[in-house]
C-alpha cells in the first residue's frame, strides 16, 4: 500500500461523503485513478472499507448518479482512521518542536 498520509486522507474523504465516484475521490485528493483505486482494494482487503456495488439495484439511491459503488468505512476503518490521525498529528507536533528548536539556537548565534 501507499504511504499513511494516502490512506489518512482516503478514509477521511469516505467518511465525509460515501457516494462519491472513485474519479471525483482521487481528483479531491490530488491522485491518480490508478493509485485511488489500488488503495481501495488495499482497504478493503484489510476489512477498513467495504466497496458494494449498486450497478444493477433497482432501488440504489439516485438512479441518474452514474456512481455504481458506495464506500463505507467499517468500524475497523474508523479505529485505523483514528491511529492514523494520531500518528500524523504526533509527527506534526515533532517537527513543529524541532523548527521551534532549531530556530531559537539560531537566534543564540
Amino acid at each position: 500500500m501507499t504511504n499513511n498520509l494516502d490512506k489518512l486522507n482516503i478514509l477521511r474523504k469516505i467518511n465525509e461523503s460515501k457516494n462519491l465516484t472513485q474519479r471525483t475521490m482521487a481528483k479531491d485528493l490530488g491522485i491518480s485513478l490508478g493509485k485511488l483505486n489500488y488503495c481501495l482494494k488495499a482497504l478493503k482487503n484489510k476489512g477498513y472499507v467495504k466497496i458494494r456495488n449498486f450497478k444493477n439495484n433497482k432501488n440504489r439511491f439516485n438512479p441518474k448518479s452514474k456512481n455504481n459503488y458506495f464506500y463505507i468505512l467499517t468500524p475497523k476503518g474508523l479505529v485505523h482512521k483514528t491511529k492514523l490521525t494520531i500518528n500524523f498529528m504526533k509527527t506534526r507536533l515533532k517537527e513543529y518542536d524541532e523548527l521551534q528548536s532549531e530556530i531559537e539556537n539560531q537566534s543564540k548565534k
